[in-house]
């Protein structure tokens, strides 16, 4: 391969290490493969026609118009002749998928599905890249500056995605372009003769009137503008990503997985730590809903109220809650059936309309839990494992008027204590911790609910523990915590608001192996004269929330004086409905339960991942509870970035074996240019002498071969065969240097490498070690380099100072 061929090469591999970082984004990683076909197709193009050789501007045209051309062929064939000529019909085409993608960016939570659309821009972008630094780095031989393309398409990647290992990523994206560097470097001394001396080191001899010498002068000015241009892309991309973003967890901030505010005055409900303490420090309860239901009462029994579910925190890192990242879709005519709720449990139908006012204005739309059927208008899109909805492309709640459908659950104390065990992936799931969570939780826990035989009676000891007999205080005034501490902190101070009470107690029963998590949202609020019911920022608040199969998630209230503890919760409280195990209409008079039975106890494995209701009963792709383990593209990512490490790391043993390899082939070729020939004697002898500085023995320039051969046998310690044979390569080397008629010296290369061998035997283990993993004959390469670099500074300053004829 020439210089110019493998420089396009480590170019569009450099283009494909770069966007790796863009595979924790989507999923299948398939694209991927496509992207590097088109990219090899596009890097060949380019070099076919520098061979030619074209102008650089028709070598870049080609290049483009072969993208094109690719494009077409893969998105649009459908409409354009031959499949593949670019038509007007399509770059319609065109349009109507990166339309569809940018919608599909704004619907779908990281990682989203690989759409039409979002492939499109994937490999386009991709493309595009490859195109810049192929340009460059190969068609205007500048490598350096290429990297700007490659940090660009790294900065969009690691400013879209959320944790994982981007160091990774980084190291795939900093290997491609150091390795397009190493290939510019050598694809300039090529075009250089070889060097023998080094007169770089301590003690050589001067260099010879006339020479380039002196100190290398580094391109400082142009290091520096691009240093600097890549640090403003690197800080300047990432700070305009969110407007690009419009998924799931759009606005999700660190501080707990909240929604942001949207100014004007406006509240925002979602963030636990943030914004529901603001609101229930407002000084006046301003309105934020007001709602009608059907329900004849607001709660059950008149004594548990209409709660107004937004949001689930369910991922605990040990520090705070916060929404997990998982997929959103088109919000149903009827919503699936409530993860977990079997037909035993007595359901009613309740309708609610609902009515935002102009100063609640946040992405996540209140409900009652579980809902089933919304009615609304706008731009939301349905999430089924919180079963919420979030608002999209700057949708907010603010004036909002829409009317839910919504399940009320009643299970008995009976159903709750005779609940089977959840299905494993959910338990695995939602009864996760870290493991620096402090021992003082679950420890505490563990003392609450001694003496307890299930899970509902742990869950009640909890919830009453919290609510009325360790001695808990409500005051809002406290300050909410951060740190793997805040919990801890709060269980010995005993004073905090709803926000440590529920974060507390889903940690404490995840530690005792029940499945929770945190709600937030509106208690009931306030009755109206006029039969409404009248919600304030005050009534923000947030509450755990346990999964009991048979049941689903269930509602717990461990804050004192906030909210009402629901009748389930009440063992000692006499059953309104009489005997629990029996099985009651609902009040429409319907025999026919208002819910089917429990997905995950009726579904196989491969009908929940084709069935949309049964998927419901496992964990979400992208939720971390799945059985499937870790994916494709993930396994890919990884075992590519640590092959790219590993390769970096043995990078000097690669390049000095290539080196031994060509100096001391075997191949037939005309008298005086093979091995055996004036040419493969001295590129023995150089091998021989480096083989001799790995080894510690670093060369003299003034010393003759025979000298120099026993320098080598003294020093490495060589027996009499190994001398031997060195002393016949110093031979030869003098026969080519000295004698008329230089003779062939056949075996040449198997001398060398029994010398080669005498050398690595005597050697002490860590010197063998040093010489096979960072040999320093290595560093002639970087001396030629700065060499052949003065040589051609100084041909460039006498090509512009070279007086011009006169015409």
């Amino acid at each position: 391969m020439s210089g110019r061929g493998r420089l396009a090469f480590c170019a569009a591999l450099a283009t494909l290490a770069a966007a790796c970082a863009l595979l924790p984004l989507v999923e299948p990683a398939a694209w991927l493969i496509q992207a590097a076909v088109l990219i090899g197709v596009q890097a060949g193009v380019g070099a076919a026609a520098r061979r030619v050789p074209l102008a650089r501007p028709l070598t870049v045209l080609a290049q483009a118009l072969t993208s094109l051309l690719l494009l077409t062929l893969v998105f649009a064939r459908s409409v354009a002749p031959a499949g593949f000529l670019p038509v007007p019909e399509v770059f319609t085409h065109f349009a109507a998928l990166f339309e569809q993608g940018v919608q599909d960016v704004g619907r779908y939570a990281i990682p989203a599905p690989l759409t039409d659309g979002i492939r499109l821009m994937l490999i386009g972008g991709v493309l595009l890249i490859g195109l810049l630094v192929d340009t460059v780095a190969v068609t205007y031989r500048s490598a350096a500056p290429a990297g700007l393309p490659l940090l660009a398409l790294y900065s969009v990647a690691a400013g879209l995605s959320e944790g994982g290992a981007r160091w990774l990523w980084f190291l795939c994206a900093a290997g491609g372009y150091l390795l397009l560097l190493l290939a510019e470097g050598r694809e300039r001394l090529s075009q250089w003769g070889r060097v023998f001396a080094d007169r770089t080191r301590p003690g050589a001899a001067p260099p010879q009137p006339g020479s380039v010498g002196g100190a290398a002068a580094a391109p400082v000015r142009t290091g520096r503008r691009i240093g600097v241009l890549a640090l403003g892309v690197s800080l300047l991309v990432p700070t305009a990503l969110p407007s690009l973003s419009g998924g799931l967890l759009d606005g999700v901030g660190a501080g707990g997985g909240g929604v942001r505010g949207q100014g004007g005055g406006t509240v925002s409900a979602v963030n636990p730590v943030v914004a529901l303490k603001n609101s229930l420090d407002q000084p006046q309860d301003r309105t934020a809903l007001v709602y009608r239901t059907d329900g004849g009462d607001n709660g059950e029994n008149g004594d548990n109220g209409l709660y107004l579910r937004i949001v689930a925190l369910d991922r605990f890192d040990g520090a705070q809650w916060k929404p997990s990242e998982r997929r959103i879709g088109e919000i149903p005519d009827q919503l699936p059936a409530p993860r977990g709720l079997g037909p035993q449990v007595r359901t009613s139908t309740v309708r609610t309309t609902i009515q935002a006012s102009d100063a609640y204005a946040q992405d996540w739309l209140p409900m009652p839990f579980p809902a089933d059927r919304v009615r609304l208008e706008g731009k939301w899109r349905f999430e089924p494992e919180g079963r919420t909805l979030v608002g999209y492309d700057e949708q907010t709640t603010r004036g909002l008027r829409y009317t839910v459908e919504s399940l009320q659950v009643r299970p008995t104390a009976e159903q709750l204590r005779n609940a089977p065990d959840p299905p494993p992936g959910l338990e695995r799931e939602y009864t996760a911790v870290p493991g620096t969570l402090p021992d003082v939780v679950s420890r505490t826990a563990r003392q609450v609910t001694r003496g307890a035989e299930n899970d509902y009676e742990r869950a009640v000891r909890l919830q009453d523990w919290f609510a009325d007999e360790g001695g808990f205080v409500y005051d809002t005034e406290v300050e909410a915590g951060t740190g793997v501490n805040a919990i801890a902190d709060f269980l010995r101070q005993k004073e905090g608001f709803c926000v440590h009470f529920s974060f507390a107690m889903a940690s404490m029963a995840r530690t005792l192996g029940i499945p929770a998590r945190v709600a937030v949202g509106f208690t009931p609020g306030t009755a109206r004269d006029d039969g409404a019911m009248e919600v304030g920022f005050q009534d923000a608040h947030a509450w755990p929330e346990l999964y009991f199969e048979g049941v689903g998630w269930t509602r717990f209230e461990p804050t004192p004086t906030r909210g009402s503890t629901p009748p389930y919760a009440r063992p000692d409280a006499p059953d309104p409905d009489g005997d629990s195990g029996e099985v009651l209409p609902d009040r429409d008079g319907s025999d026919e339960p208002t819910v089917a039975p429990s997905p995950s106890q009726e579904c196989t494995a491969q009908q929940k991942r084709s069935d949309p209701e049964c998927g419901l009963a496992a964990p979400l792709p992208g939720s971390g509870g799945s059985e499937e383990g870790p994916s494709a593209a993930a396994v890919a990512g990884v075992g590519g970035a640590a092959l790219l490490l590993l390769a970096l790391l043995l990078l000097p043993m690669l390049l000095r074996m290539r080196r031994r390899s060509r100096r001391l082939r075997l191949r037939p070729r005309p008298r005086g240019t093979g091995p055996e020939g004036a040419e493969g004697v001295l590129a023995a002898w150089q091998e021989l002498l480096d083989t001799g500085w790995d080894y510690g023995i670093v060369p003299e320039d003034s010393a003759t071969p025979r000298t120099a051969a026993e320098r080598l046998a003294r020093v490495g310690e060589l027996r009499p065969p190994e001398t031997e044979a060195l002393q016949r390569v110093a031979l030869a080397v003098e026969q080519v240097l000295y004698a008329p008629e230089p003779q062939p010296a056949p075996g040449i290369a198997r001398d060398v490498q029994r010398v080669r061998a005498g050398l690595r035997a005597a050697a002490p283990r860590t010197l063998r070690i040093r010489a096979l993993l960072l040999p320093p004959s290595t560093g002639r390469l970087l001396r030629a380099a700065g060499h052949r670099g003065r040589a051609l500074r100084a041909r460039w300053i006498r090509a512009m100072h070279r007086p011009r004829p006169a015409e």
